[in-house]
């Protein structure tokens, strides 16, 4: 087996022919800067367009790149997962195939890692791009995570990250179909910090989150690592419980003071509220549901239909410590 590298950089690459080049360009210049030794696997998702033809021919001339090619699109987690299992090197580094996270950052990452840190979130300086819709919501699911899971998970931070190769041994051993990586990187513990960046645009395509998959994923990070949504049961079925209380005084009070209205707006008032709230925790348990089912089926988290200048490591437990 080849010696290990010191840096791994891992590239989830989904119909990104039109960033390949310049990726590659950004890539060497950059790589070919640091005094270390190094790798790159790029982990096709299933593309549909000729990126995985380009990235081949990247490999046949530069031997320190490999493709990991999935059988179809998993989906941008298991692909960053795929990439964890197949990368070689102490520190690993994983960052998005559209250059808006800007690889000359991974060399104060690098920095940080010498100095005896495990991970190294980096973290958007601000969110300045995209609607208003998106940088509102994004601000407040990142803090209401924080919140609810119990543990620190840094706000503004994607999946641009270093873990060191203990991490990512502890990571490997995590296998739930439901994955939220950057949870499971805060959750995992070990000395954890930051560096802070400006995220670019993207150089060429369009986004792969539309809203549908935005929303998919932020309930995985929620039900990955909290049960409060469930809690919310209890909760709302207090407040059920305490306002029809409180229209029924009302009512009883009307009554007896000759004030009763008829009653059908409080009737269909009390039946709505308490649908609502039925509905909505049946819509939670159900997306609980759907999760263990995933789970027990046990499937393998993703399938590889071809691997150039690039080798699985065994699946074995060491000791992270």
């Amino acid at each position: 087996m080849l010696a290990r590298p010191e840096l791994s950089v891992v590239i989830p690459v989904f119909n990104e022919s039109e960033v390949v080049d310049e990726l590659h360009r950004r890539l060497t210049a950059f790589l070919n800067s640091i005094q270390t030794s190094w790798e790159v696997v790029f982990v096709d998702d299933g593309s549909t367009d000729d990126s995985r033809e380009r990235l081949k021919r990247l490999c046949a001339a530069e031997t320190r790149y490999g493709v990991v090619g999935l059988s179809r699109n998993f989906g941008h987690q298991l692909a960053i997962t795929a990439g964890l299992d197949y990368a070689r090197g102490e520190a690993v580094v994983v960052m998005d195939a559209d250059l808006q996270d800007p690889p000359e950052v991974v060399t104060e990452m690098l920095v940080r890692f010498r100095e005896g840190y495990d991970v190294v979130h980096g973290v958007r300086r601000r969110r300045e791009r995209g609607s208003l819709f998106k940088r509102s919501t994004a601000y407040l699911f990142y803090r209401l995570l924080r919140t609810i899971v119990g543990f620190n998970v840094p706000v503004d931070a994607g999946d641009f990250r270093l873990v060191s190769r203990r991490v990512v041994l502890t990571l490997r051993a995590l296998r739930e179909t439901s994955r939220f990586v950057r949870g499971m990187v805060a959750w995992v513990g070990f000395r954890q910090t930051t560096v802070l960046y400006d995220r670019e645009p993207r150089h060429a395509g369009k986004t792969h989150y539309p809203l549908r998959r935005m929303l998919k994923f932020a309930f995985d990070g929620i039900a990955a690592f909290s049960t409060v949504p469930l809690r919310a049961a209890t909760w709302l079925g207090i407040i059920s419980g305490l306002t029809a209380i409180a229209v029924a005084i009302w009512a009883l009070y009307g009554r007896l003071y000759g004030r009763f209205v008829p009653g059908w707006a409080t009737i269909m008032m009390t039946v709505s509220l308490a649908a609502s709230a039925q509905l909505i925790m049946t819509g939670i348990l159900g997306e609980y549901i759907g999760r263990v089912y995933e789970e027990v089926k046990r499937r393998p988290l993703y399938i590889v239909a071809e691997e150039i200048n690039a080798e699985r490591e065994p699946n074995r437990r060491e000791d992270p410590c």
